[in-house]
């Protein structure tokens, strides 16, 4: 245990995510009302902190972790639907507004940089007629603003974050099949694709089974007929891709839009106007998506956290997080005869970020290894990526990470 930092190496006492008989694994795509909050809110955070180092040189005290869509009314029909009614993005929690006598236009930012993600992230969403934003962003406590003003980095929270490494192959090819159908290649071959892409596996042994739901864009279908050609065609083309990864799976069986229905016209297809179910169906929270692996996989440790909008500089429920993560990856990457590694990261609020209540580590060793041979250079790692920690706050503040 090293007497600094507090950290701890042993051996895990359960079998591989990869060997078990069954995994769930979830992914939600970029279109999604929950991952369109998190990184909506993500995006505020990451604008926040440049006019914060531009105002003050430092970044100030900021939470923007409780954002909230509220879905709005559609009108779908083969051949264009319409909107009736937008859709409206809450921004909440705590910034500073004023700094040393100088006005910081949060609200305005926080606009800015919400319009701009939409924009450039969902194809069909113009966020002058289809999005209203409200804010709801206020001063912070003054014992959590008098934090940031300390010389001392002090974490604002008594948390824990988690990563761990490798992704099982179930997991890998989840979050492949998201990014594929999202990618721009899929959108220019499948225009009638939507962002709103969900992803769920369940592996039982050898064999895996992804339900699919892809929002499908009205404009590009002309009636029931047509949808269900289309579908076809995507699901033909998503059969193509999972045959080409290279996976040790025996069967995979792609299920999409399960919900649909030939025999209720219309009424039974996934359409929406924008590519997105916010539009008129379905509301999104900062928080209930993706982890900052860009998964939610239920049986591996996960914290509860919401990373995104979370500052960067002080708040441990991100940088413990995000952290892990990378560390993770780097010591399976890095020391010879790990199997699976996972790493727990505990703060204690006004101690040191870079001194955790502990730095826990479970480690399943390769057959013939042990424990002894590889917790030196473990804790190594992890002692090297603690003391780095202000370098890599700055790279989380320029939005260097994905959070979601």
């Amino acid at each position: 245990m090293d007497s600094v930092r507090n950290i701890i190496v042993e051996g895990a006492r359960s079998t591989p995510a990869s060997l078990q008989r069954i995994e769930l694994i979830e992914r939600k795509g970029k279109g999604h009302p929950d991952t369109i909050c998190d990184s909506v809110m993500e995006a505020v955070c990451i604008s926040l902190c440049r006019e914060y180092m531009a105002v003050a040189g430092r970044i100030l005290h900021h939470n923007i972790d409780k954002g909230l869509l509220v879905a709005g009314i559609s009108a779908v029909k083969p051949g264009g639907g319409t909107i009736l009614e937008p859709m409206k993005i809450i921004f909440g929690d705590r910034a500073t507004c004023h700094y040393r006598g100088i006005r910081i236009p949060v609200a305005e930012i926080a606009e800015a940089a919400a319009a701009a993600w939409l924009k450039e992230n969902l194809r069909f969403v113009d966020p002058s007629l289809h999005v209203l934003f409200q804010n709801e962003i206020r001063p912070g406590s003054a014992e959590l603003t008098d934090l940031f003003e300390r010389q001392v980095i002090g974490a604002n929270d008594t948390s824990v974050g988690v990563g761990y490494a490798p992704l099982t192959p179930a997991e890998s090819l989840v979050l492949k099949t998201e990014k594929h159908l999202n990618s721009p290649a899929f959108k220019l071959a499948y225009p009638e694709t939507g962002e709103d892409v969900k992803v769920m596996g369940f592996r039982d042994g050898s064999t895996l089974t992804l339900t699919i739901a892809v929002a499908f864009v009205d404009r590009y279908i002309r009636n029931t007929a047509m949808y269900f050609e289309r579908k076809e065609a995507v699901q033909d083309s998503l059969l193509a891709f999972v045959a080409a990864e290279c996976h040790p799976f025996e069967k995979v069986t792609i299920e999409l839009n399960m919900l649909d229905d030939r025999s209720r016209g219309e009424g039974g297809i996934y359409l929406t106007v924008l590519g997105t179910s916010a539009e008129g169906a379905d509301g999104g929270e900062v928080g209930r998506g993706n982890r900052v692996n860009g998964l939610i996989a239920f049986g591996r440790p996960l914290s509860m956290e919401a990373a995104a909008g979370k500052n960067p500089a002080r708040h441990v429920g991100k940088i413990y997080n995000v952290l892990a993560r990378e560390t993770a990856a780097r010591i399976y990457r890095e020391v010879k005869g790990i199997e699976e590694v996972t790493l727990f990261l505990c703060s204690q609020i006004g101690r040191p970020v870079d001194q955790p209540l502990t730095a826990s580590a479970w480690i399943i060793p390769e057959p013939g290894v042990s424990i002894e041979e590889i917790r030196e250079p473990v804790a190594g790692i992890i002692d090297a990526e603690l003391a780095g920690i202000s370098q890599f706050t700055e790279r989380l503040a320029r939005g260097e990470f994905s959070v979601c």
